[in-house]
């Protein structure tokens, strides 16, 4: 059985009205792990093509609110609650923006970023790792006490050393790879839950 683009996940999205089959990965670590709530205000970092930003509208209610960010320009999304950036997520001036917002602090933050890949495994791994370190130097900054962080990171001999640094902002941290993940996929997803 080798790659197939528009496999179950592909078809069940399509389906189900949702911009990209990842939407499954997300859901899969919500239901288990319980990360988004009625009301809860959300940053979506590197939202694009939207999937995941699709669903946490589902779930968050009329008081939630969802900001989503990334380089690539999220149009079809027209919520009230969504308010998207279409910009570089570390050049933003994320203090002024969110005081903007009157947001003082986030629920939950999301991170389905990945870099440009090259091919080349070393590459590509050590440019998701820098990506998933700045996501979790973002947590630390805006997120609450008992907040949620989800990442995805291509799997390298830096794991465990990204697992340990999570451990130190969170009471508990797991690794997940969602059924919905390609087979021939090095992705895997840490969940950063209960912010200390």
């Amino acid at each position: 059985m080798g790659y197939n683009p528009k496999d179950h996940f592909f078809k069940k999205a399509k389906a189900e009205d949702y911009l990209a089959r990842s939407v499954y990965k997300l859901q899969e670590i919500d239901e288990k792990y319980k990360i988004i709530r009625n009301s809860d205000i959300i940053v979506d970092l590197g939202a694009s093509p939207g999937s995941w930003s699709q669903y946490c509208l589902k779930h968050i209610g009329q008081n939630g609110r969802l900001i989503g960010i990334d380089l690539t320009d999220v149009t079809v999304i027209k919520d009230p609650r969504y308010i998207f950036y279409h910009e570089d997520i570390f050049r933003m001036n994320w203090p002024e923006e969110l005081a903007k917002l009157n947001v003082q602090k986030l629920d939950v933050v999301l991170s389905d970023m990945a870099p440009k890949t090259t091919g080349i495994k070393l590459t590509d791994q050590a440019r998701s790792l820098e990506l998933c370190q700045m996501a979790l130097q973002f947590s630390a900054d805006y997120l609450r006490p008992g907040g949620k962080f989800v990442c995805k990171l291509f799997h390298s001999e830096q794991f465990k050393e990204f697992q340990i640094a999570m451990k130190k902002q969170f009471k508990r941290v797991e690794a997940m790879k969602p059924d919905s993940t390609r087979k021939i996929s090095k992705e895997i997803f840490l969940i950063g839950l209960d912010k200390i």
